[in-house]
């Protein structure tokens, strides 16, 4: 399989993850998302990728698949060892929960298309870029931080599931933008010890071909 990514994109970074804990082995293509006015732009990716975004997934046969909450799905589906979803429906309900919370309240919010059409469309100073994107993020946070268990190593349990794939990422994000964690003990403890395993410090940014 080959993944287009960005080294710092959290979807990328995501599917990364969810790669890596399902101990399937991939090639990286990096899309670099600001190099000359951004590679994802270019006619050659929107023949892979029609949206121009990131990530892409192409299989081994050729077929792409786009969009990292539907790639996962089909992950989990096709490889469902070691599982992301455990079986309780309750269960998944409030896994897929969180992982909703910061998939689609989140990170679209702090997504480097809205950000840039808030700059040039709106004339948003980075100061006010910032204060929108420590809103969402903290806001979104928030609620993940009364949802999530407690007394558990990841955020359902002793193994790392969807809602792990999703927080780590978006943790990486919200440190990068600078945003406030001192209120969030259990997204704190979990991300910390999470990035500490081996497979996750695999897949962190900082680790990709193609990382500043």
């Amino acid at each position: 399989m080959k993944l287009y990514g960005y080294w710092r994109s959290t979807s990328s970074y995501r599917l990364r993850l969810a790669l890596a804990l399902k101990g399937l082995a991939f090639d990286q293509v990096p899309v670099h998302l600001v190099r000359g006015g951004g590679e994802h732009r270019s006619d050659a990716y929107r023949r892979i990728n029609p949206q121009q975004r990131v990530p892409s997934l192409i299989l081994d046969d050729g077929t792409v698949l786009t969009q990292s909450p539907a790639i996962i799905e089909y992950l989990e589906e096709t490889f469902p060892l070691p599982p992301l979803l455990p079986a309780d429906p309750i269960q998944r309900a409030r896994i897929r929960a969180v992982a909703a919370i910061i998939g689609c309240d989140i990170h679209p919010l702090h997504n480097v298309g809205p950000l840039t059409h808030l700059r040039e469309r709106f004339g948003a100073s980075e100061d006010e870029i910032g204060r929108w994107v420590g809103h969402w993020i903290g806001e979104g946070l928030a609620a993940v931080e009364a949802l999530i268990e407690d007394g558990h190593t990841y955020c359902f349990g002793p193994w790392p599931s969807l809602a792990d794939v999703y927080l780590v990422p978006q943790v990486y994000a919200a440190r990068r933008f600078g945003s406030a964690l001192a209120s969030l003990p259990k997204i704190t403890r979990i991300v910390d010890y999470a990035e500490a395993q081996p497979l996750f410090r695999a897949a962190h940014p900082s680790q990709q071909p193609d990382a500043a």
